[in-house]
């Protein structure tokens, strides 16, 4: 068994290395970046000695009572249908590799979170692939869908807000998929790490579904990335074992102060996404501007949730150069082909946070550079 580079990662990993010329993040899918200091003062009258007087020793593989009573409240659920896991990413493995049977397939969507595929086909489960495409917004087609789904589909993933598009499923279309799944004992699978992060009409969380399995985690929405930590939801009580089994196998529990701090972050969550809405918000207005103005040569469809956006270069079949090229003028941003769709790139939005500006203004000044010289050959 074996895994292909990741690309994402191998391309987002120049920022961090030495005499990097990244000034600028825009290719990070997070959001804005919180101290220790800042996250501990949103509980002013929690003492720093009793987290400094927490036991740094295993804590029970289900999550902490505390963070699964959090996680509930802040979803609608029964705490008991919730399982903690280290970051979204453990919870893809676990559900990975319990499909992993003779003839199984998932349904996955294209583009899609680049974990997606290589962990089925490394398992060896066949992949089929829902495409969302720019001429229909990035929209799930539900009917492409219903043609994929057979006997030994063990799962549909929607992952809504989407990574990269940031296209958004509609409750009606989410509950109509989350139906016609039930209805043929196939797990619906919601993975909603962007939630509730929208530009326009919110959405509500997919954890009303009863028979849905809901991943998300601390990293995107809630900007957390460093706790490393996740949860699934699942009212299947059978699931909801095979889970904890994996994840006894896997990684036995979180790291103990990291769930402390991530309770902490529930407990206080109206202001840890009321940050992330406030300068997502903004910045994609200034996106939407500096867009404007470089019609011609950028396409893009306007995300409606989430933190990134997938745009493409006008007559560009691959926009790795393009990428590499912005990169060595300081600003990051991540090509398509890492998504398996050479001709866009991801930008995201609100990592930079309040240096946002100052990244925009110089892809602006990058972009009507490379407008003029083009101009000057053509």
């Amino acid at each position: 068994m074996d895994l292909p580079p990741f690309l994402l990662d191998r391309w987002l990993e120049q920022k961090q290395s030495p005499g990097s010329p990244i000034q600028y993040d825009l290719g990070s899918s997070t959001g804005p970046v919180w101290t220790l200091r800042e996250l501990l003062a949103l509980a002013p009258g929690t003492p720093l000695d009793a987290l400094l007087d927490t036991a740094i020793s295993y804590t029970s593989a289900i999550g902490t009572p505390a963070l699964r009573a959090a996680i509930a409240a802040l979803e609608g659920v029964d705490p008991d249908t919730v399982q903690v896991v280290t970051g979204g990413s453990e919870a893809l493995l676990i559900l990975f590799f319990l499909a992993a049977e003779p003839g199984a397939n998932v349904v996955l969507p294209n583009p899609g979170y680049p974990v997606y595929s290589p962990l089925a086909e490394s398992l060896g489960i066949a992949v089929r692939y829902y495409n969302l495409r720019a001429e229909n917004q990035f929209r799930v087609d539900p009917d492409e869908i219903r043609t994929l789904v057979d006997r030994d589909t063990r799962f549909l993933v929607v992952n809504s807000p989407h990574n990269p598009t940031g296209a958004v499923v509609g409750d009606r279309e989410m509950e109509s998929l989350h139906d016609f799944c039930a209805e043929r004992g196939v797990q619906f699978v919601s993975d909603q790490v962007y939630h509730p992060i929208y530009h326009g009409s919110e959405m509500r969380t997919a954890a009303r579904l009863p028979h849905a399995t809901v991943i998300s985690d601390f990293s995107k929405a809630l900007c957390l990335s460093g706790l490393r930590i996740g949860w699934m939801i699942d009212r299947d009580p059978a699931r909801r074992e095979r889970y904890l089994n994996a994840r006894n196998y896997f990684t036995v529990t979180a790291n103990v102060l990291g769930e402390r701090l991530a309770t902490l972050a529930l407990e206080h969550s109206n202001e840890v996404y009321g940050r992330a809405r406030k300068i997502a918000g903004q910045n994609l207005a200034l996106l939407d501007e500096v867009l404007a103005r470089h019609s011609h040569t950028i396409r893009w469809v306007r995300p409606a949730g989430g933190m990134t956006a997938f745009p493409s270069l006008a007559g560009a079949t691959d926009t790795r150069e393009f990428c590499r090229t912005l990169a060595a003028n300081g600003v990051l941003i991540v090509p398509g082909d890492c998504f398996g769709q050479p001709r866009h790139f991801r930008l995201g939005f609100a990592a930079s946070a309040e240096r946002f500006p100052r990244a925009l203004a110089r892809l602006d000044e990058f972009l009507t550079a490379a407008t003029r010289t083009a101009t000057a050959h053509s």
